[in-house]
């Protein structure tokens, strides 16, 4: 579903500073495989999330997402293939727009544009029990406007969007980050649930390590712009703190401060 062959990128090259972000990542996501990725600052767990999205060009290497070599196609282009969350919970929405609004553009994305804009009843009950599945009650809310929600709110929102259209590929980066544990756990809750229940192949930034160790069928871990450990299967559910942090250590050749990767 995704391929990524040994892209690399470098950011201000040639100036004092020249950043390293991504040295020769090559990773390949099977139809259905939800990845966590996870390592410290730097490490590049964005960048790699980026380049997929077409933030910026790679220098080097090829993206392909369902077999489409996607390597050069702008931001916009690649958005037909992709649903993506971010960490801060006012993007993704609208906030002057209310609920019904804010899902009627999620769910016209990518169609042609023309004077009608109303939602219809077949339409409203749609989002309704789309809605539902959240189990927050904004079924009820439908004509709120998204600013009034709460983070977590916002948050579960943005996933269903992102999701309504069933992308061939979603991206997590770090979307429970700045929610509070309790609202952080309800969203991941959620989070699983969607990408279970729709088959979606996804990969999901994260700084903390239980997060990464507990959701998904495979992890993967980055440090100065490579992917440093890869577990999946069996191996990954058998795994714990310790394991990981062993895994790291032996791939990099040095020692990993896990506190700080924790709380960082």
């Amino acid at each position: 579903m995704l391929k990524i062959t040994h892209i690399a990128k470098t950011f201000n090259p040639g100036t004092i500073t020249e950043k390293k972000a991504l040295t020769d990542v090559s990773l390949t996501l099977n139809e259905g495989d939800f990845v966590t990725v996870i390592g410290g600052n730097g490490a590049g767990k964005s960048t790699m999330l980026n380049a997929v999205a077409g933030v910026f060009p790679v220098d080097r290497g090829t993206i392909e997402i369902g077999g489409i070599d996607v390597t050069r196609l702008p931001e916009y282009k690649r958005a037909r293939y992709l649903g993506r969350v971010f960490q801060d919970p006012m993007t993704g929405t609208a906030a002057t727009m209310n609920i019904e609004e804010n899902m009627a553009l999620a769910y016209r994305r990518g169609q042609p544009r023309g004077l009608r804009w109303g939602v219809g009843a077949r339409e409203r009950e749609l989002y309704r029990e789309q809605l539902k599945t959240l189990g927050l009650g904004l079924e009820d809310r439908m004509a709120s406007k998204v600013g009034l929600l709460s983070g977590g709110q916002r948050q579960a929102l943005t996933l269903l969007m992102a999701t309504l259209k069933t992308p061939q590929l979603l991206l997590l980066d770090e979307h429970t980050a700045a929610l509070d544990p309790k609202t952080a756990a309800k969203v991941l809750e959620i989070t699983e649930k969607i990408v279970s229940s729709r088959g979606l192949t996804a990969m999901m930034v994260t700084h903390n390590m239980k997060d990464a160790i507990n959701v998904g069928n495979r992890l993967i871990m980055m440090n100065e712009g490579q992917i440093v450990v890869d577990v999946s299967g069996e191996d990954k559910k058998k795994l714990t703190r310790h394991d990981l942090m062993g895994l790291f250590e032996k791939a990099a050749g040095k020692e990993l401060d896990g506190d700080r990767l924790l709380l960082s």
